[in-house]
């Protein structure tokens, strides 16, 4: 039996992964849950349906990758944690992140007396990236239920 790749299934996948005439990003063999939120969407909409051995490969628009609307929130900041004079709506900031690992992106889009609006992006929201895919293996992580002789009926039921 063929085991596509939809919601729920466990996929292993060989992932390159670059900024367009750029650089390499990944370059790995990764295991996910399509659906379960560790995938790009937009990598998991073309992996959607697709079955081990199929290859992909193209280009993804920045709006589709990591500057996705979804994947942006907005903060709402105190304009003395910036700069004199600086602020302007579509300024960049780079910060660091909430776990103080990676950097964020902070632009701005509203600025009144006492408070900044920005939006935190991922420091490739505005990159295009190209893709390279190979599904090595797709499998249904729910087991079949059990026939009745193995949880312990008897013929004579």
């Amino acid at each position: 039996m063929v085991v596509k790749i939809h919601k729920g299934r466990r996929v292993r996948l060989k992932v390159k992964l670059k900024v367009k005439d750029g650089d390499e990003l990944e370059n790995n063999v990764v295991e996910y849950f399509q659906g379960g939120g560790t995938m790009l969407p937009s990598l998991e909409a073309i992996l959607d349906g697709l079955e081990k051995g199929a290859k992909k490969s193209g280009v993804l628009e920045a709006r589709d990758a990591f500057g996705a609307p979804a994947l942006q929130q907005k903060k709402t900041m105190k304009r003395s944690e910036f700069p004199e004079g600086a602020l302007e709506v579509g300024a960049q900031f780079v910060a660091k992140g909430a776990d103080n690992n990676q950097d964020v992106v902070l632009r701005i889009q509203d600025i009144d007396s006492d408070d900044v609006e920005v939006l935190l992006l991922h420091p490739l929201a505005d990159k295009d990236l190209e893709y390279e895919l190979e599904v090595l293996q797709v499998t249904d992580p729910n087991p079949p239920p059990l026939p009745p002789e193995a949880l312990g009926a008897s013929e004579a039921d």
